[in-house]
């Protein structure tokens, strides 16, 4: 089930540039649909309440953020997941650009 998140009044800064993401041989993963390369980016997502650490994927190019930079999520998603008693969130997005940027998307 996808969950779209509302980014209105949040702000997001990256606090780790992006890197491949890997499966557990250490090859970089491919969306099934498209075969567009995997991405992983951390920023912090902070609103009113507080902030927090997220991981974000993106699929297609590597995203061209910096560390410490603002920049905005398009169509992020929340994908609740379980597995062998451990459950948590993913976080996707369909791009990921410099605070102010139009999506490419």
């Amino acid at each position: 089930m996808k969950l779209f998140i509302d980014v209105t009044g949040k702000s997001f800064m990256v606090t780790k540039e992006a890197v491949e993401k890997s499966d557990q041989n250490g090859r970089q993963k491919s969306e099934r649909e498209t075969g567009r390369p995997m991405w992983v980016t951390q920023v912090m997502a902070l609103d009113e309440t507080g902030g927090e650490m997220i991981n974000i994927t993106t699929a297609g190019e590597r995203p061209t953020v910096t560390v410490g930079s603002q920049v905005a999520l398009f169509k992020l998603e929340a994908l609740p997941w379980a597995t062998n008693g451990r459950n948590g969130v993913a976080f996707r997005a369909a791009d990921i650009k410099p605070a102010g940027a139009p999506a490419s998307k």
